[in-house]
């Protein structure tokens, strides 16, 4: 009987459980326990990998992929289409801003009504800085020009299948920790970090690097975001999907997601569901969330979780690291 590929992902559950190292958040002092160094893969050819062990919510993931195709920074689009999963960090900027007297203080419910309903606001507080989407489609150059990194490997993996070097990054250093200028640091640097396309047999995979992985909330968005994007870029250049092969760096469960973790491992894993798109769309800037159907997915109920809103760093730490090159 073949092994269910939702195994992977609860093995490495129990795995960090036994296993794992204590350590501490930055921002909250929450405990966590880590692992370094896993890896899963997932034939997509056997499905789409949406978690079954649990609910997990689909229209967000197609939303944010959207979004970063888009090349956008700007929590407007989510919110406009009723997905929250980054108005923390937004509003968390806010809320450093209010604590000093230079805007009014206002709840995160009030901070999202604004972000939605007046566009000054958002262009002006709903900016994450250069994450994802914008390091994706917009990386900039240092001679002035922005360097659409997927319209890029787009070209060469259709005209140069047998190469290997289609690599996306979005690690910029110029706007990460101490090593940004004042007041150009990302919102958050970038968790899942650098991905390579290969070409084998006619079919496109995908291998994304993941520095930090919160297992249970962020990495079955991740995941599935990722499964979606080896699939988007399948038929964009023109071959069948082929594998997305997750390596994950510090693999992490918060202390407050254990008792979700253990009531997860006690599922059994359903069949994945198989995941649609529009056959007609063959151009990475035309893709809309209608383009993307999910059939067949019967998960467990949702577990809840409270996101950890992580990122930050101290500010002395950025003098003492720029002094030395002075």
């Amino acid at each position: 009987m073949t092994r269910h590929p939702e195994r992977q992902y609860l093995d490495l559950l129990q795995d960090v459980l036994d296993n794992g190292v204590e350590k501490k958040e930055f921002n909250t002092g929450i405990g966590l326990r880590s692992v370094f160094g896993r890896l899963m893969r997932f034939d997509l050819a056997q499905g789409f990998p949406l978690l079954t062990t649990k609910k997990v919510y689909v229209k967000a993931i197609i939303h944010e992929l959207v979004w970063f195709l888009r090349g956008d920074a700007n929590i407007k689009y989510l919110v406009d289409h009723n997905v929250h999963i980054w108005d923390d960090w937004a509003y968390k900027e806010y809320k450093k801003a209010a604590s000093t007297g230079s805007v009014p203080e206002l709840t995160e419910e009030a901070f999202i009504g604004q972000i939605r309903d007046d566009p000054a606001f958002a262009a002006q507080w709903g900016e994450l800085g250069p994450v994802y989407g914008r390091q994706w489609r917009r990386w900039p150059a240092s001679d002035g020009r922005e360097i659409d990194q997927l319209s890029w490997a787009v070209q060469k993996l259709k005209k140069y299948p047998d190469r290997k070097h289609v690599v996306v990054s979005a690690w910029n250093p110029e706007f990460i920790y101490e090593m940004a200028a004042p007041g150009t640091s990302m919102a958050i640097p970038p968790c899942h970090t650098l991905f390579q396309f290969n070409v084998q047999d006619g079919r496109l995979s995908c291998m994304l690097f993941q520095r930090s992985a919160d297992l249970f909330l962020g990495v079955p968005f991740n995941i599935a975001s990722y499964a979606l994007l080896t699939l988007i870029m399948a038929q964009v250049c023109g071959y069948a999907p082929g594998e997305f092969i997750h390596s994950l760096g510090d693999a992490h469960i918060y202390s407050n997601h254990f008792d979700q973790v253990r009531e997860q491992l006690s599922r059994e894993p359903r069949p994945f569901p198989v995941m649609r798109i529009n056959p007609a769309k063959t151009e990475l800037d035309s893709f809309v969330f209608e383009d993307f159907t999910l059939e067949g997915y019967d998960p467990h109920p949702v577990i809840r979780g409270e996101i950890t809103v992580v990122g930050g760093f101290n500010e002395e730490d950025r003098k003492e690291f720029q002094s030395r090159g002075a």
